[in-house]
C-alpha cells in the first residue's frame, strides 16, 4: 500500500505548515508520506491530507486551513487565539501526537499535557501565524522580540536576492527545526513537569498534617511549584486570600541543606504576596530575627518579607506558624502591619 501525501502550500513557508507536517509525520499512519507542495487545485485535490492551503477547514475531509473569510476556530477549554494549521492539527491530532513522541499510554495523564503544550507552546504559533496581539492596547513595545521560533522559521526562506532552488530543502529544515522544539518541550514536561506537579499535588493533599489551618504546604525537596499550586487551586476550587484556610506559605529544602519559607503569590506571577512575613522581621538576620522571633536557628528575612530561611524543617514550620499567629493577632486587634499588636514576641502556633 503507498504512503500518503500531505499537502501544503508551495513559495514561502511558515513555522505553521512546518510544525503542522511535523506533527502528522510523527504518526504511524503518515510516518512515511511524502510533503507536497503546491498552490494547483488539481494537485491538491487528489491528496488526502491538506494543511495551510486550499481554503477550507473541514476535519472530516482532512482540510485543515485557516485562510479562508469567516474562518474562527480556537481551540477551546477556555483558549480563544484564532488557531492557524498548527493549531488545528493539534487540536484533532494532538493527543496522539503527544503519545506518539513521549510514549506515554495513560489518557489522564495525556489530557493534563494535551492543554498544557497547546498553552506553552502551539498558541503562540497560533498567534504570531494570525497576527493576534501578545496583549491588548496601542502602546508600542519596548523591544521587538525577533528569536522565537515563528522568526527563526521565517528566517530559513531565501532572502529577496538569494536563489530561491533550494527553498524545498529549505522547508525540510523547519520541519526538522520544529518538530526538534516540539519534541524537547513535550520530553521536558514528561521528565520535569509531570513529576514536579505529582509533588505538588501530594504536598497539597497532606498540608493539613502539616499545620491544621491547611495553609502551609511542605516540601521535603524542592522542586518548580508556583505554577502547578495555582493551577491545582484552580482546578480544585480551593478559597484564596490572605488568611487561611488558603495556602499561604511554601517550606522547602535549599541546595545548601537549611530550609526556606516562601510566601505564596496573590496569583502565578505575581510579585504581591498572600501574606507577606511580619513587617518586624522583614531585613532582619540571624541571632538578632531568632532573638525577635524566638526560633532558634533563624538565617534571614528578606526585607521583602517574601521569603525567609532557618538552618531546620522545624525552624521554618515555627517561623510559618508564628507568621499566621502575627497576622491573627492582629485581625483580632484591628492593628495594621505597621503597628505592633503588643510588645510580646509572635507566639508560634495558631
Amino acid at each position: 500500500m503507498a504512503s500518503p501525501s500531505i499537502g501544503t502550500h508551495s513559495g514561502t513557508f511558515h513555522c505553521d505548515e512546518a510544525l503542522a507536517c511535523f506533527m502528522l509525520k510523527s504518526l504511524p499512519e503518515y510516518k512515511d508520506a511524502t510533503i507536497v507542495r503546491s498552490r494547483d487545485p488539481k494537485v491538491l485535490g487528489q491528496l488526502p491530507i491538506l494543511v495551510d492551503v486550499g481554503g477550507v477547514y473541514d476535519p472530516s475531509k482532512h482540510r485543515y486551513d485557516h485562510h479562508q473569510r469567516g474562518f474562527g476556530e480556537v481551540f477551546g477549554h477556555g483558549f480563544k487565539t484564532k488557531l492557524s494549521s498548527a493549531g488545528l492539527v493539534y487540536k484533532h491530532f494532538g493527543k496522539k501526537v503527544i503519545s506518539a513522541i513521549s510514549g506515554i499510554t495513560d489518557e489522564k495523564v495525556i489530557d493534563t499535557l494535551f492543554l498544557k503544550v497547546y498553552d506553552g507552546f502551539i498558541q503562540e504559533i497560533d498567534g504570531i501565524d494570525n497576527g493576534v496581539a501578545v496583549k491588548d492596547g496601542e502602546q508600542a513595545p519596548n523591544y521587538r522580540i525577533s528569536t522565537d521560533l515563528s522568526s527563526r522559521v521565517g528566517y530559513l526562506n531565501p532572502g529577496w536576492n538569494e536563489d530561491a532552488s533550494d527553498i524545498e530543502q529549505r522547508f525540510h529544515k523547519a520541519v526538522a527545526m520544529t518538530g526538534k522544539e516540539l519534541t524537547d518541550r513535550i520530553m521536558a514536561y514528561k521528565n520535569h513537569w509531570l513529576p514536579a506537579r505529582d509533588l505538588v499535588a501530594k504536598a497539597i493533599a497532606t498540608r493539613h498534617g502539616v499545620h491544621k489551618s491547611g495553609s502551609i504546604v511542605l516540601f521535603e525537596k524542592f522542586c518548580s511549584w508556583k505554577s502547578h499550586l495555582h493551577e491545582i487551586e484552580q482546578e480544585s476550587k480551593f478559597e484564596v486570600g490572605r488568611a487561611p484556610p488558603s495556602i499561604l506559605y511554601v517550606l522547602y529544602p535549599d541546595s545548601s541543606g537549611k530550609w526556606r519559607i516562601q510566601c505564596v503569590p496573590m496569583r502565578e506571577g505575581s510579585f504581591e504576596s498572600r501574606l507577606a512575613l511580619p513587617e518586624p522581621w522583614r531585613g532582619v538576620r540571624g541571632e538578632e530575627l531568632s532573638k525577635l522571633t524566638g526560633i532558634d536557628g533563624c538565617v534571614f528575612t528578606h526585607a521583602a518579607g517574601f521569603i525567609g530561611g532557618n538552618n531546620t524543617q522545624e525552624g521554618v514550620l515555627a517561623m510559618a506558624i508564628s507568621s499566621l499567629a502575627y497576622y491573627a493577632s492582629k485581625s483580632a486587634t484591628g492593628a495594621t502591619d505597621d503597628e505592633q499588636p503588643s510588645s510580646k514576641k509572635p507566639k508560634t502556633s495558631v
